[in-house]
């Protein structure tokens, strides 16, 4: 739990200096960026799922 209270800090702080020196925030549209890195995980869990089946199957 402390790693992601950790990342929601440094993305907040992130943030803040971007918008305080006026630059885009560098990150996705919420939505597609929030899908694409729920995407990324469920692509790493599958594999990790697979591998096991198979090294053990």
């Amino acid at each position: 739990m402390s790693e992601v209270l950790l990342a929601i800090l440094a993305g907040f702080i992130v943030g803040v200096l971007f918008s305080a020196i006026k630059l885009p925030i560098p990150a996705p549209p919420v939505l597609p960026g929030v899908m694409g890195i729920v995407g990324v995980y469920a692509g790493g869990a599958a594999y990790h799922w697979i591998l096991e089946k198979i090294m053990t199957g």
